[in-house]
């Protein structure tokens, strides 16, 4: 996934503080005199708002916010005061109220000096309603020449360029980065069939967007000739991202060679079945950047493509010269000495793994591969012996959370009844996360429901009704983010990061909450949970800090549609939170999403099956990419499933991903009398991480939105 640099624009790190409160005085018919920006009041720590009337107001819907915004804006505090009026003359605009507007915003920006920006926006707006495009396109022109920031003078800019098409030129010219020279640029490549620039700005700062593909093959097919090294960077790394390696690699030709770039050409090479060229390419690399952590990756791709004996040399490369790649290259000559059939050499590598690595991805995995060995054989002693090792010396590993429940089951085996509820009770504390802590729980007896009762259950739900100060971003963008001004924090907070490599950990949360409030639903997810494969040290820290915090999971595991699914899961009688935790796997929350297969929407489903489920509940005139159809023909399908296994959640969410047949199949294999053993057991494994998924989902539901399990979860 992309990320972008955590160095803030350092060249003007000090003007962007500043002008986030500059206060920008602009001549208009009502007021006689200009005078020049006074001195921008000092930055403050607006923590201290957190009690703030309005912040808890705004999470309310608008029928319960609108009665109460008037006595705020009259009898409040000073700044809650100001909010108030803020708030009250956007509602206006948006009932088309001009002049109500005008008067809510009257010497705003003078008492609310950290929004001056947005309000002229406003009133602008607010003219523009009234017809009075003159005085609108005045205040544009000043804030564009006048304000400091950004954002606020790029909005401006995109503003006049709808009275003047050459203004556009100007906002792609100076704010590429800004969210309305992506929609421009979108536009121009549209209407045009040679559209150089447009191409460039999105390769290079939306390259996640939808059919960014496209984009980049219309670079690299009609305009090579004409880019320079850090086009080719945006698209060479916008390929790989997307898994698009063949395409990947030809762009990587073209980069500067530096260890990154060589090896990423050469595994490009790899993955599309170019592999005595990647060969040459690996070896380039080793001769040209011999010490590079990215050679000691080279030499294990290497070992995979050769002679045994040879791949036995690099792997020793490796191993003695690269101390990160060295668990991976010792399992691989583990590996290979085995299929040599030196058994004995290969319980050397793997135990100078175990000895000197223990820490490692690998020697964990190694352990738990050891563990099941070890159960399948009916040695539930060494199986624990193993599991145990994982939680004592990788407590904090996600694997240490499957030992855990794993040592507790093999326990209860054995009858060790209370060294069983420990290793329940360790895994349920110290992977609260985890689908483990949720089958530990229902091992403790706990009221969350398993998977035979979990249908039925109907939780309370209760959302957070405060936004919390994000981690990263000026006091500008809190408190529009506190607000719920989601428009204008976004566009901020786009220029605040624009010129960014790389992001900190604290602003890749925040770029991930902001997604969210753009209805951005799978990179937002994505963005939150890839901060788990940070690698730096005081990286993880600050993760493992953020994951402390109860907003770091309410967006991971948000809530979008709330209302929908509330209702539609009412009426099927199935349990909401297990609807809300199948629709974030089939789709992350992304309406418009189709997979390979055909299926389409929230909860994914076949245009075929919809059609037969819209005869069943007479539904017409539906369409997949609805929230409100999609949800109502899912839910009635996931009824059927649990009706088809007599309320069983289990094969239930089995048989939506993988189909009734394979599921009758397994329960004729394996039996269900242990959920989860057929669970391990399940032959996909797709359908396997989907079960374990869907039901870790409704775990961090449960244990996020539902009081009574909050409260049992803070004991």
């Amino acid at each position: 996934m992309k990320t972008r640099s955590r160095q803030f624009w350092l060249g003007i790190v000090a003007l962007a503080l500043l002008t986030t409160t500059t206060v920008l005085v602009i001549q208009t018919r009502e007021e006689a005199t200009v005078k020049p920006p006074p001195s921008p009041p000092k930055t403050r720590n607006i923590d201290s708002n957190l009690s703030s009337e309005i912040f808890r107001l705004v999470s309310l819907p608008p029928s319960e916010q609108t009665p109460k915004l008037p006595k705020i804006a009259d009898q409040g505090h000073q700044l809650d005061q100001n909010r108030a009026r803020y708030l009250l003359a956007t509602a206006a605009l948006d009932q088309n109220e001009p002049e109500t507007a005008l008067q809510r915003l009257q010497g705003l920006e003078k008492q609310y000096p950290l929004l001056s920006g947005p309000i002229w926006l406003k009133r602008a707006q607010a003219y523009e309603l009234k017809g009075d495009t003159a005085q609108a396109q005045q205040i544009w022109r000043q804030l564009t020449q006048k304000h400091l920031n950004p954002a606020i003078a790029a909005e401006a800019t995109y503003q006049l360029g709808r009275y003047n098409p050459q203004q556009w030129d100007k906002l792609l010219n100076q704010f590429p980065e800004h969210p309305r020279a992506h929609e421009i640029s979108r536009q121009r490549i549209e209407q045009n069939s040679n559209p150089l620039q447009p191409l460039k700005i999105l390769a290079h700062y939306t390259p996640e967007a939808e059919n960014m593909d496209g984009v980049r093959d219309r670079l690299m097919n009609e305009h090579s000739n004409k880019l320079d090294a850090k086009d080719w960077e945006a698209i060479a790394a916008g390929y790989w991202e997307n898994w698009e390696y063949e395409k990947a690699a030809k762009a990587y030709a073209n980069i500067s060679k530096t260890p990154k770039n060589i090896y990423r050409y050469a595994r490009g090479l790899e993955l599309s079945n170019s592999r005595d060229t990647a060969k040459t390419i690996y070896v380039e690399l080793l001769n040209t950047f011999p010490d590079a952590e990215e050679t000691g990756l080279a030499l294990r791709r290497l070992a995979e493509m050769v002679s045994p004996e040879d791949a036995i040399f690099f792997l020793d490369q490796a191993i003695n010269q690269f101390p990160a790649q060295a668990p991976a290259a010792l399992l691989q000559k583990a590996e290979l000495f085995e299929n040599q059939g030196k058994s004995q050499l290969a319980k050397q590598a793997r135990n100078t793994l175990l000895e000197n690595y223990s820490q490692s991805e690998q020697a964990i995995k190694y352990r738990w591969q050891m563990a099941e060995q070890e159960a399948q054989k009916g040695k539930l002693t060494e199986a624990i012996d193993w599991a145990q090792a994982i939680t004592t010396k990788n407590q904090n590993h996600s694997i240490a959370a499957k030992a855990g429940f794993w040592a507790g089951k093999w326990l209860q085996q054995l009858g060790e009844t209370e060294a069983a509820k420990s290793s329940f009770e360790k895994t349920l504390s110290n992977h609260p996360e985890s689908y483990y802590a949720w089958r530990s729980a229902v091992y403790l007896g706990l009221p969350v429901g398993d998977f035979s009762t979990v249908r039925k259950r109907q939780p309370e739900v209760v959302k957070p009704g405060l936004r919390p100060r994000l981690p990263a971003g000026s006091d500008l963008l809190q408190e529009l983010y506190r607000l719920q001004q989601d428009e204008i924090a976004w566009e901020l907070w786009n220029l605040e990061i624009a010129h960014h490599s790389s992001l900190s950990v604290e602003e890749q949360f925040t770029d991930g909450v902001l997604h969210l409030t753009q209805g951005h639903y799978l990179e937002g997810i994505n963005q939150i949970s890839s901060l788990q494969y940070r690698e730096k040290p005081e990286e993880i820290s600050r993760w493992q800090s953020l994951r402390q915090k109860p907003m770091y999971w309410h967006h991971l595991f948000p809530f979008p549609y709330n209302n929908t699914i509330l209702s539609y899961s009412q009426k099927r009688e199935l349990n909401p939170l297990l609807t809300i935790s199948l629709i974030r796997q089939e789709s992350r929350f992304e309406k418009d999403i189709g997979s390979v297969a055909g299926a389409q929407g929230l909860m994914q489903i076949m245009p075929s099956t919809a059609e037969w489920i819209a005869n069943q509940i007479d539904l017409q005139d539906y369409s997949l990419s609805n929230p409100e159809d999609n949800i109502d023909l899912g839910t009635w399908y996931l009824d059927y499933t649990h009706q088809r296994y007599n309320n069983n959640s289990m094969l239930a969410i089995a048989s939506y991903n993988a189909g009734p047949g394979n599921v009758s199949k397994w329960i004729d294999r394996y039996g269900i009398e242990d959920p989860d053993e057929f669970v391990a057991k399940i032959p996909f494994p797709e359908t396997k991480g989907y079960v374990e998924s869907v039901f870790g989902n409704y775990w961090n539901y449960l244990r996020l939105y539902n009081p009574e399990i909050q409260a049992l979860m803070e004991k």
